[in-house]
């Protein structure tokens, strides 16, 4: 198959890009804030991994059918992504909320038994990114985002 006419392969780029990009929207109807580093972070909702694996397997299943072995691979690789995506990324997410805590906690100390030399706050502390998994509903919508938008762009080209 050339790459350019790769369908399942644009289906789920563009499964990627979409997901990333309806976040902002997304997360301003939560909070009235506009958070345009959404485009490229991990987490959120929709899960635009989960928005790629489907895609893939949708657009696999489409060119190859259901009982391909290639659509078992992809089937498979899309089950563990979505599950990795709940599981370990979203547990470490949760610790990473635990670390920055105690970080916090420690520097307040350090700020109350001396007087910490004028640094930036930056320097004094990097806080670890909070926002690596997904909530089971953010990779069911990430999911059901990659195999609509898959049908779509199939019966639309």
């Amino acid at each position: 198959m050339d790459l350019l006419t790769n369908f399942p392969l644009w289906a789920s780029f563009a499964a990627i890009f979409f997901a990333q990009f309806v976040k902002v929207p997304i997360q301003y109807i939560a909070t009235r804030r506009v958070d345009w580093s959404l485009l490229t972070s991990t987490g959120g909702m929709p899960s635009s991994h989960s928005a790629a694996v489907t895609a893939l397997s949708t657009g696999v299943a489409l060119e190859t059918g259901l009982n391909s072995p290639v659509f078992a691979v992809a089937a498979i690789f899309a089950v563990i992504t979505m599950f990795d995506a709940t599981g370990v990324r979203r547990q470490a997410g949760e610790q990473a909320i635990v670390l920055n805590q105690l970080v916090a906690d420690f520097n307040r100390i350090i700020d109350d038994a001396k007087d910490w030399p004028n640094k930036p706050e930056r320097e004094k502390r990097k806080e670890l990114k909070e926002l690596l998994g997904h909530k089971p509903i953010e990779v069911l919508f990430g999911g059901l985002t990659g195999i609509f938008l898959t049908l779509l762009l199939h019966y639309i080209l």
